[in-house]
């Protein structure tokens, strides 16, 4: 396993997160557990979940992720040796108070967070989205509030647009309230819009970027060379489908697996910490950890911006002189 800084911040986390959404809802729990285990066993150390994984729209079953998280940290007895992330902001009931980030919420949604995942503290407490209607001197007073009494430890948004990092990272370091240390966003090969400003603020703060959806849903994942010749025609990968093509072909050229080679890609990146993986299977998980020892030179990521082309830099030059 490699290591790296979690953004700005001085802990050490493993170059792959383990994400946990399909954790309870989709994969129960004894193949959950396999998939911890093989993690941890792999050098994995960052473990990433959120409070609705798990629920329905209005929070019916929400917290079954962390709770099984929890269940397994405390059978196996490894809490101390990982860096654990949840998120607050999604609905988690149907009363009024039960979403968003307003200090009501936030305090009342760590609270239950701890007690779901059996633990003292989070390590990376994340907004799961940019809320605009609460004002961001009161969403930062409550984080802080909560790293005063030892209940987080780095803050981290989630879904945020460039000039929102700006907002919240420069109120944060005026006013010396918990500033943020990552942001995590839908970042990949087919989807690189983030590059226009989320990637340049991400920079210039500091902050690591952790790619949700590092295999597009699956589009990446090898979606045509894994269906058999009689249903890949069926399937419905909109625009994309001739971009795919060339880029399942390009893979076989290069002798590698295409989700491992879009996990390579991700690596890449300077601004990525680690891609957010969520493995439905152990196999799955193997394979991503195998793309940390993918070397790809400038040829190689010359020709993925020709199959997938960017939005031609940053803003404004992207568009403009």
């Amino acid at each position: 396993m490699k290591y790296t800084r979690l953004g700005r911040s001085g802990a050490t986390v493993s170059r792959i997160a383990l994400g946990t959404m399909n954790f309870g809802p989709v994969i129960g729990r004894e193949p959950s557990y396999e998939i911890l285990d093989l993690a941890l066993e792999n050098g994995i150390t960052f473990v990433d979940t959120a409070d609705v994984y798990g629920g329905g729209p209005w929070g019916d079953n929400a917290g079954q992720s962390e709770a099984l998280l929890g269940d397994w940290m405390r059978d196996r007895g490894v809490r101390d040796q990982l860096v654990v992330a949840t998120k607050v902001q999604g609905p988690m009931g149907e009363g009024p108070n039960d979403r968003g980030l307003s200090a009501v919420h936030i305090r009342a949604g760590v609270d239950a967070s701890l007690k779901r995942l059996g633990t003292d503290r989070i390590d990376l407490m994340q907004m799961h989205h940019i809320e605009r209607t609460v004002p961001v001197d009161e969403v930062l007073d409550a984080f802080t509030t909560l790293r005063e009494q030892g209940k987080i430890v780095y803050l981290g948004s989630s879904n945020f647009a460039g000039w929102n990092l700006a907002q919240y990272q420069e109120q944060a370091l005026a006013s010396r309230r918990m500033p943020l240390v990552t942001e995590q966003s839908v970042y990949n090969l087919a989807q690189r819009t983030i590059e226009l400003e989320v990637v340049p603020a991400a920079l210039n703060y500091g902050l690591g970027l952790l790619p949700w959806s590092p295999l597009a849903s699956g589009q990446l994942g090898g979606v045509l060379q894994k269906a058999d010749r009689s249903r890949s025609k069926d399937l419905d990968l909109g625009d994309r489908r001739p971009q795919i093509e060339e880029y399942e072909r390009y893979a076989a050229t290069l002798g590698l697996d295409p989700a491992e080679l879009a996990l390579a890609w991700l690596l890449h990146q300077p601004v990525v910490t680690a891609p957010v993986v969520g493995p439905r299977t152990a196999a799955q998980l193997t394979g991503a950890i195998a793309a940390l020892d993918i070397g790809l030179g400038a040829d190689e990521l010359a020709e993925l911006d020709r199959i997938w082309p960017g939005p031609g830099g940053q803003a404004p030059e992207a568009y403009a002189w």
